[in-house]
């Protein structure tokens, strides 16, 4: 078989912000694949194997095996060029790469990672029971997030310009892992809201609405695409 037409694979498990970016820009770009669930805290043996680091996600595509999300997502953006989701500038291109990072590290370590920890893969995992002040750090830390993206939106019609970007679907990723537990305070930014409301109803982000993880139930508004 030519290794062009195997089948797009992403090795992912449902509530990685990491994930759920790879899976929205597959989605945008219209690109058909097989999600393949990986239960990445047993260690299954094909992971390292599939990526030496050991981590989540994956992609199987045109034969070659890709790691490392923001890496596979300016991949996807480079061999599928259409719709582009990378500005046409040096300097622009920085703006949408510095708040994915933004998202990726300071988001992911001041709010996804306690809040989802405590609230789900402890439960998942069975690593015992939640611990309220770590909980409280992140819905404390997120105030100040949502904030600084709203002045953000105050001046641009997307997060990094006036066009839909890699930085738009990574930091709609991170929220909508948070989203999944009801845990955004999306009354503290209309425009926050707004932003949200509008990326969560494109047509990429279906299969997202659609996850179900057992024994973690989705927030009542989850799903719905004019929820406030």
């Amino acid at each position: 078989m030519n290794s062009n037409t195997q089948t797009t694979r992403l090795y992912h498990t449902a509530l990685s912000p990491f994930c759920r970016k790879v899976r929205l820009v597959l989605a945008e770009k219209k690109i058909e694949v097989e999600l393949v669930e990986e239960r990445y805290w047993e260690s299954p043996p094909d992971l390292k194997r599939r990526n030496p680091a050991g981590k989540l996600p994956v992609l199987r595509h045109r034969g070659n095996m890709l790691a490392e999300s923001q890496a596979i997502i300016e991949y996807l953006d480079e061999a599928i060029p259409s719709p582009a989701l990378m500005p046409s500038t040096p300097l622009e291109r920085h703006e949408v790469r510095r708040l994915c990072a933004w998202f990726d590290d300071k988001f992911n370590a001041e709010v996804t990672v306690p809040i989802l920890n405590e609230r789900v893969w402890k439960k998942i995992t069975r690593q015992g029971y939640p611990d309220s002040r770590v909980v409280k750090d992140g819905l404390r830390a997120i105030k100040e997030h949502i904030d600084y993206l709203a002045t953000l939106l105050e001046t641009r019609r997307w997060l990094a310009g006036n066009s839909l970007s890699l930085a738009d679907f990574t930091a709609a990723a991170h929220f909508s892992c948070l989203d999944y537990i009801s845990d955004v305070d999306w009354d503290r930014s209309d425009i926050l809201r707004d932003w949200y409301a509008t990326i969560k109803s494109r047509p990429a982000f279906r299969s997202i609405l659609a996850d179900q993880v057992p024994g973690i139930h989705p927030a009542p508004h989850y799903a719905e695409l004019d929820f406030g």
